[in-house]
């Protein structure tokens, strides 16, 4: 494949002309252009260019003529072809030593050839080879093109691949992960994404057959003394992954293998958008689906666990509900999609996918069954659960997601609240509002971050009861307010202080060192509460009434 020198020297044309020297090279020198080139030579010949020339300029100053032999060979030319009669009649000897030297081809016209008949004969062979070229990367096209509409994987695109060009292939996605490899080193895809040590060195794009328009798109590393090249896979301007092959030598990377690179590019681009939309179509299906169960009162029945069933659900196991609050999406959007160009919307670069991936994968890990949802910055996770206490079974579980979490961006937190399972045709509907119920406390009580369980939130529901009935209500602000008010005007704050005095269970010295107050200053205090409730901090009586309202109180700013 491709015009050589020796194909040249073969044509009719060329019958009467003779090869000075590089005749073991003429099987192996490509023939890309040819042109007419007289001194100087300056930038106007190309690589795998035959050179035609009279040596004009150079017939009484052979350093001029070996000068000039001299920039042909450092242009990449293949060869260069004198015609002699004229102003050269022999090809000095020391020009023939230098091509030998840097193992170039001469080859001697006889004056009487016409260069226009040359260039005409060798530019018909040269379209011929390159509409062949054309024709074979055209089928191959087609073939690459066929096999993703015949549902074939990215495996078979990479068969193809080798079977034509013959060069080493990995196909990647996005992070790095092989997804389909044809005798590629897989220690240099290793140290490529710096999952393994290596010398790894990117090479300055080297003008590598700058007419083909794929070359500017070209990286080239060294890894281990060892060439490769990437190409990154893009559709609708997001990148999806990478193209990644190990050429021999440069000289590999010929017009024809260009030509099918760049249609496995859009053949790779294909997959991953038809892959894309069938994994959003499920998503989406599967949102729709826990959405459902936890929001719509629905009742878990024989219908409905067929349908989980083609979704790949089992509703027939118990489940231990968690329901996440995550603040900060917006950067870890940001984060994970990497690039500007990646638009908001993509389900695939969004936090919800993936947060998505980590909780299957965290399920894979312990070997259990997950469901998980998101609407409006809420996740919603359906964990399998089994004889072991469920505080003990979600703690594990979430610990793993965080850790995961944590490495990749430390502005994102999150909250939990989790419910064991409920029995009953609402089970899912039962133990989401339960779950829900327990990160409201939770973010209420400890802020952001933190991590409640349904069972611990007894004395919260208790006192949310309460504080919904109009009486309590009164109760809580007559006891209360000469407090607030005091705080207020004196900016003290009497109620913080007896928060602590409670939690120290009346205890003087531990509340003045939790509060940083001497003795005396804190006993003040204590008695400015007593005058102002009109309760006694040493009745019991007292201090329940005290206790309740401050709690109740404090429920319902945490609620405002």
């Amino acid at each position: 494949m491709g015009l050589t020198v020796k194909d040249v020297i073969q044509l009719p044309i060329m019958e009467t002309s003779k090869v000075k020297c590089g005749k073991k090279l003429v099987n192996d020198k490509k023939v890309d252009w040819i042109s007419v080139i007289e001194v100087p030579v300056e930038n106007f010949v190309r690589k795998n260019e035959l050179v035609l020339s009279t040596g004009i300029g150079c017939e009484d100053d052979p350093i001029l003529l070996e000068q000039f032999v001299k920039d042909v060979i450092d242009s990449g030319a293949s060869v260069l072809a004198f015609a002699t009669g004229r102003y050269i009649y022999d090809i000095p000897e020391r020009v023939v030593q230098l091509a030998e030297h840097y193992e170039f081809i001469i080859i001697e016209i006889p004056w009487e050839v016409r260069f226009g008949d040359i260039l005409h004969t060798v530019f018909q062979e040269i379209n011929k080879d390159k509409r062949w070229e054309r024709q074979q990367a055209e089928g191959v096209r087609q073939e690459l093109i066929n096999c993703v509409l015949q549902e074939k994987g990215l495996q078979d695109i990479s068969n193809i691949l080798y079977k034509h060009i013959n060069i080493p292939i990995v196909i990647t996605d996005l992070l790095g992960e092989p997804r389909a490899n044809c005798h590629f080193n897989k220690k240099m895809l290793n140290i490529l994404n710096e999952e393994e040590d290596g010398q790894l060195q990117q090479i300055p794009p080297s003008g590598l057959l700058p007419e083909h328009p794929l070359s500017h798109y070209l990286d080239e590393y060294m890894i281990d003394h060892e060439m490769c090249f990437r190409l990154t896979i893009s559709s609708n301007h997001r990148k999806q992954g990478y193209l990644i092959f190990q050429p021999n030598d440069r000289q590999d990377l010929t017009w024809f293998v260009m030509n099918v690179l760049e249609h496995a590019l859009t053949a790779c681009a294909l997959y991953f958008v038809k892959e894309n939309a069938i994994e959003m179509t499920e998503v989406r299906l599967k949102d729709n689906f826990i959405l459902n169960l936890t929001k719509s009162s629905t009742e878990v029945t024989t219908q409905l666990i067929s349908k989980g069933q083609l979704l790949g659900y089992d509703l027939t196991r118990p489940y231990i509900c968690i329901v996440g609050e995550f603040q900060e999406q917006d950067l870890f959007e940001k984060k994970i999609k990497g690039s500007k160009d990646s638009p908001a919307s993509s389900s695939l670069q969004s936090m919800n996918y993936y947060l998505q991936k980590e909780i299957t994968s965290a399920g894979k890990l312990l070997h259990r069954r997950t469901m998980a949802t998101f609407e409006e910055g809420e996740v919603i996770v359906f964990l399998e659960a089994d004889h072991k206490p469920y505080m003990e079974t979600a703690n594990q579980f979430l610990d793993v997601i965080e850790r995961r979490l944590k490495d990749l961006l430390t502005n994102v937190n999150l909250s939990w609240g989790i419910a064991t399972h409920k029995d009953g045709h609402y089970a899912f509907y039962d133990s989401y509002h339960e779950a829900k119920t327990a990160l409201d406390i939770g973010i209420q009580e400890n802020g952001v971050g933190s991590r409640t369980f349904f069972s611990d939130t007894r004395i919260n529901r208790l006192l949310m009861t309460l504080s919904q009935k109009k009486e309590i209500e009164e109760i809580v602000t007559d006891t209360i307010q000469p407090l607030i008010d005091y705080d207020k005007k004196r900016k003290t704050d009497l109620i913080y202080t007896f928060m602590i005095y409670n939690k120290y269970k009346g205890n003087v010295s531990q509340t003045a060192r939790a509060l940083n107050l001497h003795r005396q200053s804190l006993l003040h205090r204590l008695r400015n509460i007593e005058s102002l409730t009109q309760l006694s901090l040493v009745d019991s009586d007292d201090l329940f009434l005290l206790e309740l309202s401050v709690r109740l109180w404090m429920l319902k700013k945490n609620m405002e």
